[in-house]
């Protein structure tokens, strides 16, 4: 009786066309898991500040990243708006309204950026895009990343946590104007009680606090007084 491990075996031989599906397939599980680039950001400097996700260059899509068919990206440094300053009202045209998820990425590489900004932002409004500014282009980096990583992840996960206590809450509300520290904010609480009460302070009132001081009590007045848009 014949061992039946003697026996041959049987090897399947993959057909040309199934030799092409998978292929197919092994490019398509490459690209979900890249971050893929326009031809035009070959030689960026940005690009060696991507180190943590993969990214391969597609000469098939509009954006300059492409995260997920729902998600992209543009770049643009001030300097090169400067340059040329009608270039990134034309790349947000030409993207129609393809992506779900649309960020514009800006590297500020100069001190005097303030106009430059301005006409960005408005761009931006425009057409329909999440600004994101970044000072150095490791930040810039760090942003292509987390867009990538978090693509399919809920808004909740990246969303600032607040306690749910009144100090905490305070704080998170005051210590986003300029100069007001927590140490302000226990102080203000002291004080005032609720934030109406810092709300409805006159500067002379805020100035009386300790540590708080004149200056710092024109801002916080001026925080809860002024209109938010200028006329």
């Amino acid at each position: 009786m014949s061992d039946p491990a003697d026996k041959p075996r049987r090897f399947h031989i993959p057909t040309v066309e199934e030799i092409e599906q998978r292929r197919r397939e092994a490019e398509q599980r490459l690209a979900a898991a890249s971050t893929e680039l326009q031809p035009l950001q070959r030689g960026n400097p940005l690009l060696s500040s991507i180190r943590n996700v993969r990214w391969t260059h597609s000469r098939g899509i509009l954006p300059d990243f492409e995260m997920s068919p729902h998600t992209c990206a543009l770049y643009l440094s001030i300097k090169y708006h400067r340059l040329h300053p009608d270039y990134i009202a034309r790349r947000i045209d030409a993207l129609g309204r393809q992506y779900t998820k649309r960020v514009l990425l800006v590297y500020v590489d100069t001190e005097d950026s303030k106009l430059a900004l301005r006409e960005i932002n408005k761009a931006a409004v425009v057409g329909e895009m999440t600004l994101l500014l970044a000072w150095s282009l490791d930040e810039a980096g760090r942003y292509v990343e987390a867009l990538k990583v978090y693509e399919n992840r809920p808004p909740d996960v990246i969303r600032e946590r607040v306690e749910d206590t009144f100090v905490a809450q305070l704080a998170a509300a005051l210590t986003s104007i300029r100069s007001v520290n927590k140490a302000d904010v226990l102080t203000l609480a002291a004080n005032f009680r609720t934030i109406s009460g810092v709300a409805m302070a006159s500067v002379e009132e805020l100035s009386l606090c300790p540590g708080i001081g004149e200056l710092k009590a024109q801002r916080i007045f001026r925080a809860f007084n002024e209109p938010f848009v200028s006329k």
